[in-house]
């Protein structure tokens, strides 16, 4: 179940910065090269700097992430990053806009006891790719430390675990930063003794379903393998845990926002050619011409809130499509991922992969999409194309127009705990939890 326990985090003395907002940075895989340089130049000691280090002046051996380990090192002697003493809990609030409504998450950061996927009860939910686990296995191994947080969520109706840290805060001034995006971050320290026993033990017989962060759980696990099998793993290890944000699935700001496609690779394909290649599984229509119709496209799909209808843009002419899974659908899927459960094929990505690009559209080895978030960012790139050069995923746009992209419904909290507890993984990008973590709030040391 849910290890808990309360950690020595190193944070940025605000003294020697100054403002916390020129210090942090979102997650690491979400920093194109743009960013990359912007963040550097915000602050000599921007946290960039060890999640994403440029490798600047390299000479013999050193690599970024050598480089990344000196820099901690060096901000560590010269007081820009201490541990706290004692121990703490933190309690995380972020606070953003959504459709013209202010919320705010509620979460903590805390230490948890490493279990192997399949080995206890923290689950992974989506599928993982071996490059990100090497990178980041060569950075926290240089630097001895989770430098950013996993993100957890947990089961827990009347967000028990949170309310005994809420109140151990009282009227506390926060830390604050406010990122690029204009969510404002709050964090406080919880080292009351009783709170943190008090909120453990609530967590004691929770499961944790990996939000975000697969890639560095699993990396925190083989440095944890590492260690054991070279004989250096004591019992009070710090490499035994791993830093984790935990929120509730119950909190009344956790939100599923969805990762809508934009296909690289595919040749010109016109509406009507689509809908013909579709209708083997689907009902399909002709919703409208032009990227301005996007947004009550999407609408359509939200309001009929079914993970088997979506919506595709063909370039060619200009058109939307609407496509609503049939029967013929369904037990095209059926026979397509027999091995899955009904839930994993009912997700709405797991459909759009399998049945749509791979099956009916005969595509199944196309560069990585590019993935968006909002009917703003899906009309920009409609109407921009595939700009040259390396989005914020790691992908090499071509310069080209995309030709077909594709509205998908998120799964949601429900799919998540199913599909977790079943042993299975969803599609990569099958959700999106807004907004990110931020790097920089709280540094754990495991070594």
């Amino acid at each position: 179940m849910a290890n808990i326990q309360a950690l020595p985090g190193l944070r940025y003395d605000l003294g020697k910065i100054g403002a916390l907002s020129e210090v942090v940075a979102p997650p690491y895989d979400v920093i194109n090269k743009a960013f990359q340089d912007q963040l550097y130049e915000l602050h000599p000691h921007n946290v960039i700097r060890l999640i994403l280090n440029r490798g600047d002046q390299l000479s013999g051996e050193e690599t970024v992430y050598t480089a990344a380990a000196k820099e901690m090192r060096q901000w560590r002697r010269d007081g820009i990053l201490k541990e706290d003493y004692p121990s703490a809990i933190y309690v995380y609030h972020q606070t953003f806009m959504n459709e013209g409504e202010e919320i705010t998450r509620r979460g903590f950061m805390s230490r948890i006891l490493l279990e192997p996927f399949g080995e206890g009860h923290i689950y992974p939910h989506e599928e993982t790719h071996s490059k990100a686990k090497e990178d980041r296995f060569r950075l926290m191994t240089a630097c001895q430390a989770n430098l950013s947080p996993i993100f957890g969520i947990y089961p827990d109706k009347t967000n028990e675990a949170q309310e005994i840290l809420e109140a151990a805060i009282d009227d506390a001034t926060p830390l604050q930063a406010r990122d690029h995006l204009g969510v404002e971050h709050k964090v406080w320290l919880v080292t009351d003794p009783a709170a943190i026993a008090q909120a453990a033990q609530v967590m004691g017989d929770k499961p944790v379903y990996i939000a975000d962060g697969h890639h560095r759980y699993e990396t925190a696990c083989n440095i944890q393998k590492a260690k054991a099998e070279a004989g250096e793993l004591e019992p009070d290890d710090p490499a035994n845990y791993v830093l984790m944000m935990n929120v509730s699935m119950f909190d009344p700001g956790m939100i599923v926002l969805p990762t809508h496609r934009l296909f690289r690779g595919l040749p010109a394909i016109e509406s009507a050619d689509l809908m013909q290649r579709l209708s083997i599984g689907f009902d399909c229509s002709v919703v409208g011409q032009g990227a301005g119709l996007t947004g009550a496209v999407w609408q359509e799909i939200e309001l009929e809130d079914r993970q088997s209808t979506m919506a595709f843009y063909c370039h060619a002419d200009d058109t939307w499509v609407m496509a609503r899974l049939n029967e013929q659908g369904v037990q095209l899927m059926n026979e397509l991922a027999p091995e899955q459960s009904a839930e994993w094929r009912s997700l709405g990505v797991a459909i759009l992969h399998n049945l749509v690009m791979a099956k009916l559209l005969d595509k199944p080895d196309l560069p990585s999409p590019l993935y968006v978030h909002s009917v703003d960012e899906v009309v920009e790139n409609i109407e921009r194309g595939d700009a040259a050069g390396r989005d914020a995923t790691g992908q090499e746009g071509s310069g080209a127009p995309f030709e077909l992209c594709c509205l998908v419904m998120p799964a949601s909290l429900a799919h998540v705990k199913a599909i977790s507890e079943a042993g299975e993984r969803m599609p990569a990008k099958s959700t999106y939890f807004y907004p990110k973590l931020l790097s920089g709030l709280v540094i754990n040391p495991i070594g």
